[in-house]
């Protein structure tokens, strides 16, 4: 089984990957798809944010810039998915809190966005919203699995895996 149950949520179960292989599966799976699907590349360039928005800095130089604070990660999907896995030194900034918690994000400092992946939106919608209102902002195209998959650190239900 790919996934092992973390715990119950009420009626619901939180799950984890069973391991660094099922992330790399999935991204892998994804990758093929792009890469071989016209109409795929075609929708996510026009889903997603301006490449000129996007972080074009390595994995390691950005996860180094956040553990010098010279950058701030703001997770924006639910609090529930934060809490279950993350990448290191993020502030949880649900999307639908962005507007309501302005005065937790600095403005001289260069924040970076990320959500559950590629193919979702969360993050061009918080990259958006808050450069329209004055921040330096970007997003990265990772979420937690593409992160995971690469061999870099992510925290997941409170211990580093």
């Amino acid at each position: 089984m790919p996934f092992k149950v973390l715990r119950q949520d009420g009626k619901g179960v939180i799950y984890r990957l069973a391991g660094d292989d099922v992330a790399a599966l999935g991204v892998a799976l994804r990758q093929v798809a792009e890469a071989h699907l016209a109409e795929l590349r075609q929708a996510l360039e026009q889903m997603a944010v301006d490449p000129a928005k996007r972080s074009v800095i390595g994995r390691e130089e950005l996860l180094e810039q956040a553990r010098r604070g010279e950058v701030i990660f703001i997770d924006v999907r639910p609090p529930a998915e934060c809490e279950f896995a993350h990448l290191p030194f993020p502030r949880s900034l649900p999307l639908a809190e962005i507007e309501h918690r302005l005065s937790e994000l600095l403005r001289d400092k260069d924040i970076v966005a990320y959500c559950r992946g590629p193919f979702r939106l969360l993050s061009d919608e918080a990259v958006a919203l808050l450069q329209a209102i004055g921040y330096r902002v970007r997003k990265i195209r990772d979420g937690v699995s593409e992160w995971q998959a690469a061999g870099m650190p992510v925290i997941a239900a409170g211990i580093a895996a």
